[in-house]
């Protein structure tokens, strides 16, 4: 097995390709140093199976977008399989383009492909200037522009992607700005393997996943309690189906707070009380800087104060 490393001695790096993709520019912008390998791969999944087997040392993934929410693929990913920890966050505006082979006009433009999320997010405009354009998926939206970029027919006429996508393959852009959110935001997150942990910062997130024991009347109450008694603000929860059967599913949670966070470690073990399992994915600087604001009695000091009073006790 490959030891432990901090997150400076990773030097082998994947992300979402092809070159050109949002998840490049995030990779770019959390590893400006110079030395180390960026690599593509074609799949989130492909991506974190090669960090499994030990080929890179971490890999940036998307996780979550500000208009469609979380990215099934790395959540589905995160939650099953052999474990790994988020180690860091960045955030990336996102800003859409619509390119196309040099002489092929907007009019002419029948069929368009893309990634599924980055559809979701210029449905609006395309219902305004390309109504009739049929959608074609693709692996990312890099992966459009590589495509028209490349040699050979294409299965559709213009791509959806970044702007540096479509300056790396030689396209013209035939609109700019398409997105219909101009705030849009996409999250990704650097994942490594298991004993990578980032020291705390004040200013940290945590995710974990939980598995029910059964499903039963007040389940998930009973799990959400665990952060509401400590003061602990989750600032996304999502479930997703576990495959077992129809209706099983489980939760997928960013919170505020450190592993070594006084009010973090309690919730955790009040989680592992009522949870089959729970699965931690890191505690990791938050990209946002935002740092908690604890109601009275549910800071670390207070939670100090108590198990030293505890204690006392029972000595």
């Amino acid at each position: 097995m490959t030891p432990p490393r901090t997150p400076e001695q990773l030097h082998r790096f994947g992300y979402l390709g092809p070159r050109g993709t949002f998840t490049q520019m995030a990779l770019d912008a959390w590893d400006a140093a110079e030395g180390r390998e960026h690599l593509p791969f074609g799949s989130v999944d492909a991506a974190l199976s090669a960090l499994r087997a030990g080929e890179i040392d971490a890999a940036m993934v998307p996780i979550e977008n500000s208009v469609e929410g979380g990215v099934s693929a790395t959540l589905d990913a995160l939650a099953t399989g052999e474990p790994l920890v988020v180690v860091g966050e960045v955030l990336v505006p996102i800003t859409f383009v619509l390119c196309a082979r040099p002489g092929v006009p907007l009019a002419r433009v029948r069929t368009v492909g893309t990634h599924s999320h980055a559809w979701a997010q210029v449905r609006a405009w395309m219902g305004r200037h390309l109504p009739d354009a049929q959608y074609v998926p693709t692996l990312s939206t890099a992966a459009s522009a590589a495509a028209l970029g490349g040699p050979g027919d294409v299965m559709f006429d213009a791509g959806v992607c970044a702007p540096v996508a479509a300056r790396n393959e030689g396209l013209e852009v035939l609109a700019e700005d398409i997105g219909d959110n101009a705030s849009a935001v996409t999250r990704f997150v650097l994942v490594a393997r298991p004993g990578t942990l980032p020291e705390p910062t004040g200013a940290d997130k945590t995710t974990v996943v939980l598995f029910q024991r059964e499903d039963h009347a007040g389940g998930l109450l009973e799990l959400l309690e665990q952060f509401a008694v400590r003061g602990v603000n989750m600032t996304r929860l999502e479930s997703r189906p576990t495959g077992e059967a129809m209706g099983s599913y489980c939760f997928s949670i960013d919170f505020e707070g450190h592993l070594l966070d006084a009010r973090v470690g309690e919730t955790l073990m009040g989680l592992r009380r009522v949870c089959a399992e729970v699965r931690f994915l890191g505690s990791y600087p938050r990209a946002d800087g935002g740092r908690p604001d604890p109601r009275p009695g549910t800071a670390d000091d207070d939670f100090d104060r108590a198990k030293a009073w505890l204690d006392e006790l029972r000595a």
